[in-house]
């Protein structure tokens, strides 16, 4: 056994043969400890090539048994006729064919009675769905249909909201949540944003996308009910480019003209010969007033649209509706925003002075010298008469109850005035750079103005320059009388600077808008040109003092620009004491001792504000817009307050006296109405808890809320008397705005 042990291990050391399943081969290789038994050898194989001659390559396909298989037939490429069924399979595809078109005719016949009784066509649409019949939806769709060329957006409490297909086009413009609100089973498509966003959005809508806005605003069925009635909705104004008027995204320093133009009618093919059809022009900017009027040919509209840069041009639908018009072709080049109007709409026509003073423009220095001695006036022509009615047409359509009273045009002439085309206007830089903005621009270049309507006159004088000998020499005369005059210029510029733009006040009060800061700001601009106006006195009075005379020739102009300032000392003494101090409050104080946070008198509509219409002031607003001097009515009402105030307070103290309640409060809230409010409820509500005349009706750990019947009718009487305060002056502000149109 052991001799046999010692053969095998000695057998080891040799060359052994072992076979191995790996690819299928046998092979052999030395074994020892740290080999691998499982790798295959790395021998290299040799690839056999065998080349053949194309005779000696077979001649037919061979079978698995080794026998050459039949050749295919000739392809025709799947053209063979099918086989041919026998008689009895025809005769019956033939019947089950036949059976198949008797019960479809059958069952069209079925369907025919049917409909015939129903009286409904088979071939026609399933119907829409009907349209939401509430009294919200249906107000809407009224206005839809009324106003299809509009976005319309429709006030509901403190929102604007856009429905239907409508909203996915607002969301899409104004980057806001489109969502879904259901209407009689049905589910709308709705957006909207907050009130106070109005002013943002309506700049990207207009502005931007050039779109025309319809506000639909809500109205109390019933002036006392408040919301508690319902409300009526109606659109009050359509906000187009052109028709802006206070809105604060409208630029102070460039007019925002409506430009209407007509034509005398004439073919589309006549544009091609001379040019020179006769066109008719009438312009404005609504938020100032100004209005003018000018007789062109059709080669010089191109100038006067590059000089006048007007937000929207209007033409007439029903005489340029062709594309070829050589006014559409135009405007269309100048890149101008174009707006159509038909006279279909039939409108009554305005009443207006349809004449025009020849002579000095109204920017003229020379137009307010009392040494100009001009014709009283003479007629518009036809096509600026054109103009006018289809100027004043589209703003009526769109201003609604905004429409202003507008005043006589002023007649533009070519004579006394240089014509630069729009070419030279847009090379020279003269009013914009040419990254088009004011920067770069001789505008901005030559530009000292401190007011906006100073800016307004300076880009109109360097688009149209004036070539009047007299206009020359009066402008001439200014520049050098208040350039020799440092210190006055001085002074003058800076009481100037803070002047807010009257044209535009002036303009709003017109329009039947405003608010009673409008009249403070009036007052303040009455006050400048007193101002103004005493130190050029004292100028005068000084270099006589000094000088022992005054230079007459130097004086001329500027005493004719005085004399020519009208005198509002009774207008200033009117608004002097109908107006309280800036910042400063009236002798009353019903808000002593209420809530500064959330009390809110309920009832209570804010003065003058209509894009604040059911919100509610501080009970305790104190910034009467009116003097309680201005008329008998308000002078009662405040005494009235201040006596309701006064037994607010006794009664306060009383109830802190009988119940040993220091800490308790006379407040009112929209959530509880006019309550008590104890803020020491532990230490201070023991006795208010044992009496029948106080109600609880909230408790926490540190305060408590009471009713108490006293306090509720006081605080209704005082809820009563501010709303009239207000009413009262709502109507005071009425008579100054119309006093301050007339001066």
């Amino acid at each position: 056994m052991v001799a046999l042990l010692g053969a095998i291990r000695n057998a080891s050391a040799y060359r052994c043969v072992t076979a191995f399943p790996t690819r299928g081969l046998k092979t052999s290789r030395p074994f020892c400890a740290n080999a691998n038994v499982y790798d295959a050898p790395k021998t290299a194989r040799k690839r056999t090539i065998t080349k053949k001659q194309y005779p000696d390559l077979p001649k037919a396909c061979l079978q698995a048994d080794g026998c050459a298989a039949e050749p295919l037939g000739e392809w025709r490429g799947g053209l063979e006729p099918k086989a041919v069924a026998d008689d009895f399979t025809q005769v019956k595809n033939r019947e089950n064919t036949a059976t198949m078109h008797k019960s479809l005719e059958k069952r069209r016949a079925r369907k025919r009675k049917s409909a015939d009784q129903e009286g409904v066509a088979t071939d026609k649409l399933p119907p829409e769905p009907e349209q939401p019949r509430n009294r919200l939806a249906t107000e809407i769709l009224d206005n839809l249909s009324k106003f299809p060329h509009c976005i319309l957006l429709t006030r509901v409490g403190q929102f604007y909201e856009s429905y239907f297909d409508q909203a996915k086009e607002v969301s899409r413009l104004l980057n806001i949540k489109l969502t879904q609100r259901t209407w009689d089973g049905q589910r709308i498509w709705m957006c909207g944003f907050p009130l106070m966003h109005l002013d943002k959005y309506l700049k990207i809508l207009v502005q931007h996308q050039k779109r025309f806005i319809a506000l639909c605003e809500e109205f109390p069925r019933l002036p006392q009910g408040g919301s508690k009635d319902g409300f009526d909705r109606r659109v009050v104004r359509v906000v187009t480019p052109g028709t802006l008027i206070d809105e604060p995204f409208l630029n102070a320093y460039e007019n925002n003209y409506l430009l209407a133009i007509a034509d005398s009618k004439m073919p589309v093919g006549e544009s091609t010969g001379t040019h020179s059809a006769e066109l008719g022009l009438a312009w404005i900017d609504v938020s100032t007033g100004e209005f003018f009027t000018k007789s062109i040919s059709l080669d010089g509209l191109r100038d006067e649209l590059v000089r006048i840069g007007p937000r929207e041009v209007v033409i007439d639908e029903d005489s340029m509706s062709d594309e070829l018009h050589p006014v559409r072709k135009i405007m269309t080049e100048e890149d101008c925003f174009a707006s159509y109007f038909s006279h279909a709409h039939h409108l009554p026509p305005l009443a207006l002075d349809l004449t025009a003073a020849d002579g000095p423009g109204a920017d003229d220095v020379t137009s307010h010298l009392t040494q100009y001695q001009g014709p009283a006036g003479t007629a518009l022509t036809t096509l600026e008469v054109g103009a006018i009615t289809l100027l004043t047409g589209f703003l009526r359509a769109n201003l609604l109850d905004h429409m202003p009273q507008l005043s006589s045009p002023s007649r533009e002439t070519t004579g006394g005035r240089m014509q630069i085309d729009a070419h030279t206007i847009k090379a020279l830089e003269i009013r914009e750079g040419i990254n088009d903005g004011l920067s770069g621009s001789l505008l901005s270049a030559v530009k000292r103005t401190v007011t906006s309507s100073g800016t307004r006159l300076l880009s109109r004088w360097l688009c149209s320059p004036s070539t009047s000998l007299s206009e020359i020499n009066a402008r001439q005369s200014l520049v050098a009388f208040f350039h020799t005059r440092t210190y006055l210029r001085e002074d003058i510029a800076q009481a100037l600077a803070d002047l807010e733009d009257a044209t535009r006040i002036i303009q709003k009060f017109l329009l039947g808008r405003g608010q009673p800061s409008d009249l403070s700001a009036i007052r303040s601009a009455i006050n400048t040109w007193n101002l103004v106006k005493n130190r050029i006195e004292l100028e005068k009075t000084m270099e006589d003092r000094d000088h022992g005379c005054t230079k007459e020739v130097e004086w001329s102009s500027i005493d004719a620009l005085i004399n020519d300032m009208h005198d509002l000392g009774q207008l200033s003494r009117m608004l002097e004491s109908s107006l309280p101090v800036s910042g400063g409050s009236n002798s009353t104080a019903p808000g002593e001792g209420m809530d500064p946070h959330d009390n809110n008198m309920p009832g209570i509509m804010p003065p003058f504000s209509p894009r604040s219409i059911n919100t509610q002031p501080s009970f305790g607003e104190t910034n009467w817009s009116i003097h309680p001097s201005f008329s008998e009515k308000l002078t009662t009402l405040h005494a009235k307050l201040v006596e309701l105030m006064i037994r607010r307070e006794q009664l306060e103290r009383q109830l802190q006296f009988d119940y040993d309640a220091p800490s308790l409060t006379l407040r009112s809230s929209p959530g509880y109405g006019m309550h008590i409010h104890i803020a020491r409820g532990k230490r201070d509500s023991a006795k208010l808890n044992a009496s029948s005349l106080f109600v609880p009706i909230s408790q926490n750990n540190s305060t408590n809320v009471y009713l108490h019947k006293d306090w509720s009718q006081l605080g209704a009487e005082i809820v009563d008397t501010t709303t009239a305060i207000y009413a009262a002056e709502r109507e005071a502000f009425d008579t100054l705005r119309n006093e301050a149109i007339s001066h």
